[in-house]
């Protein structure tokens, strides 16, 4: 496997299951090298890269890594707890879970900005790290879901969003395994690797979670709506074929409310926006065509099953001149 920051015209893109194994043999001898005896500290979100990256690591070094999970109470339903079994339980990797949806909902609340909102996610989140990553004795390195894109995009120098601008005392080495990788490449190695399906085509998630998905200042029960929402829809979307076929889809709650009827009298209560799309590139995006009577019955179990909701919509806007994701 080439080293540096620059991926060789001539290497071989990942798209079996046996240049996966391959890989994964080279990285295994690579990282066992790079770390030795020494410990590796990762903050995994559960999403494919930070993944990838966990399980890599788990083959080579085993309890050598450090994984921390923090839960800011923005991650779509279920996700903590499919971290937690799959790394915890199932690849008995040394976990650390943080639940810390108390404290970023008290640092967001009546905050309507979504910039302001990004901000304050993003500098909680460092803060909560760097706190557990003090915690920890003799780290020497940090680990990261650095994929190529990301080195593109940068210049050739990337400090991950998750955990950029650590401070001075928590600066370690970087270990950043899949970093001349692209995303479906990453995909195949994850599924070698033994990752569920659940996480290796997960869908792209922002780093703010559900705080974006949530318009307006943030409420714990309109980010329940989205969270209920959300899953619904997923579900469905699954059952009916659409998973791999649409790139992206989501549910928004924004922060308005109109009259309607429910159980024989009448309620006041939020509208769920759905937005599904496709992209190549996300520069440009189509809407997807769902069946109208898929949309009719998913809009039915919102209305029936998501407290405080009274209508479903469906965004069909394409970008431009909409954004993929509503905030």
């Amino acid at each position: 496997m080439a080293t540096g920051n620059v991926r060789p015209a001539d290497m071989e893109r990942i798209t079996t299951p046996a240049l996966a194994e391959k890989f994964i043999g080279e990285q295994i001898s690579e990282l066992r090298a790079q770390i030795g005896d020494k410990k590796v500290l990762l903050a995994l979100s559960g999403g494919v890269d930070s993944s990838v990256v966990a399980a890599l690591l788990i083959k080579a070094v085993g309890n050598q890594l450090v994984s921390v999970h923090v839960n800011h109470g923005l991650l779509r339903k279920g996700e903590a707890e499919q971290v937690i079994d799959v790394f915890r339980n199932q690849m008995h990797a040394n976990l650390v879970y943080v639940d810390a949806t108390d404290r970023f909902l008290d640092k967001l609340a009546g905050v309507a900005d979504p910039e302001k909102k990004r901000k304050i996610i993003g500098g909680e989140f460092i803060r909560v790290f760097e706190e557990e990553a003090r915690k920890q004795e003799g780290i020497s390195f940090l680990a990261q879901g650095t994929i190529y894109p990301d080195i593109i995009e940068s210049d050739g120098v990337k400090s991950h969003h998750n955990v950029g601008g650590l401070p001075e005392d928590l600066q370690f080495e970087l270990v950043e395994p899949i970093r001349l990788l692209f995303k479906d490449e990453v995909r195949v190695v994850g599924k070698a690797l033994g990752l569920p399906d659940g996480m290796v085509y997960r869908q792209p998630f922002p780093g703010p979670g559900l705080g974006v998905r949530c318009i307006g200042a943030i409420t714990r029960d309109r980010l329940e709506a989205v969270r209920e929402s959300d899953a619904i829809l997923r579900e469905e979307f699954r059952k009916n074929g659409l998973e791999g076929r649409v790139w992206q889809y989501f549910t928004v709650v924004p922060d308005f409310k109109s009259t309607g009827v429910k159980d024989g009298r009448r309620s006041y209560d939020w509208p769920v926006i759905i937005r599904a799309v496709n992209t190549r590139d996300a520069m440009t995006a189509t809407v997807e065509n769902v069946p109208f009577e898929l949309l009719q019955y998913i809009t039915s179990r919102i209305v029936n099953e998501v407290k405080g909701v009274n209508r479903v919509l469906y965004d069909l806007t394409p970008k431009p001149t909409c954004t993929i994701v509503c905030e």
